[in-house]
């Protein structure tokens, strides 16, 4: 990363791929090179509880208000999951996350987990299981993973039948016995539901 000094480097990572109700989720944060921040104990947000994940959360919202990093996130709902397919939300939500800082990180170094990609015109490379192995990913990974649970708690309120706060949409047991019995609402991925 050193060769990387006076840019800034970029995290991605996203949380929702899989459930079969809600958005997804995806996250940017980015650092400067060669910031240093206090993140002994971070963790892929997957192996992170629910109350680790807010403190981490609460932990970057004031490193971003003091400047040590900023961070972008967007959602792509259900609906457009099923019309216009995964492959796309993926490729679409890196893409706003990233102009989304504008000009000013034109320069910044892009490392994204998993099976993601960023524009062509970004210096990126992609990381399998890179929210275990690069700090600014597994940063990332906590912002996707915050506001989709957020998110999901709020819809729960909405739609307290489908019981989104425990489960999050995720495909449980209480989940799909809950869809058997209800129905789906405009919150599932039509797509994704094959029982």
């Amino acid at each position: 990363m050193a060769r990387w000094k006076n840019s800034h480097i970029a995290g991605i990572d996203e949380a929702g791929r899989g459930p079969l109700a809600g958005p997804l989720s995806m996250a940017v944060v980015v650092i400067k090179a060669g910031e240093k921040l206090p993140l002994h104990g971070l963790k892929d947000s997957k192996k992170l509880s629910y109350k680790a994940r807010e403190e981490w959360f609460k932990k970057i919202k004031t490193w971003k208000k003091d400047g040590n990093l900023s961070y972008k996130h967007v959602f792509i709902s259900a609906q457009k999951l099923d019309s216009l397919g995964m492959s796309w939300a993926l490729k679409e939500s890196v893409k706003i996350c990233l102009e989304g800082f504008g000009k000013k990180h034109a320069e910044m170094r892009v490392f994204l987990d998993g099976g993601l990609r960023a524009p062509d015109r970004f210096k990126q490379k992609t990381i399998i299981k890179g929210d275990e192995k690069i700090p600014v990913i597994a940063l990332a990974s906590i912002v996707a993973k915050v506001f989709r649970d957020r998110k999901m708690i709020a819809f729960s309120k909405k739609y307290p039948k489908y019981c989104f706060n425990v489960h999050k949409g995720y495909g449980t047991t209480l989940h799909r016995k809950l869809i058997r019995k209800h129905g789906v609402c405009i919150l599932h991925r039509k797509t994704y539901i094959h029982f």
